[in-house]
């Protein structure tokens, strides 16, 4: 083994290490705050762009731009529609979906493609639901929950597809 080699490798070893920082900050902000920053999620934008394009990964560049665009198109809808929705009944109420979460959504289709973006989000919105019928709560934070699906995802296309 070369010493690029060895370079080349690790680099993709602390951006993995980074880039599960910036998850696990994501995550408590968004559990203890209600708000994904974006001091953390573009660094992890970035990471995944990087390594989607310079690393052996389980899709190409191409698969994540698409997963990206689709996630966010996607996310937004959503969130706009549940916004649209929810005003009309009460004018003071608080959208469900803001644009850290479109914006987080966006950032796991870089990382997963839209496969892998599609069992993220079935995850996320299965364990989620599950823990706010759990818990009784009204509202809950999406983030810690799209990283664990994303995580699982990610698992299952890498080691099981």
């Amino acid at each position: 083994m070369n010493y690029y080699t060895i370079l080349y490798y690790g680099f993709f070893g602390v951006l993995l290490a980074g880039s599960l920082w910036c998850m696990y900050q994501i995550s408590a902000a968004d559990w203890r705050r209600r708000i994904i920053p974006d001091a953390f999620l573009f660094p992890l934008l970035i990471a995944g762009l990087i390594i989607t394009t310079f690393f052996p990964w389980p899709h190409n560049t191409q698969a994540a731009v698409m997963g990206a665009a689709f996630g966010y198109a996607l996310a937004a809808l959503v969130g706009f529609a549940f916004d649209y929705v929810m005003r009309k009944k009460n004018p003071d109420v608080v959208a469900p979906i803001g644009m850290g979460d479109i914006k987080l959504i966006a950032t796991g289709g870089i990382w997963l493609g839209p496969t892998g973006l599609a069992w993220a989000l079935v995850a996320a919105c299965v364990l989620g639901a599950g823990w706010g019928y759990w818990k009784k709560q009204k509202y809950i934070p999406f983030a810690p929950f799209f990283v664990i699906g994303g995580i699982l995802s990610f698992l299952g296309i890498a080691f099981l597809l």
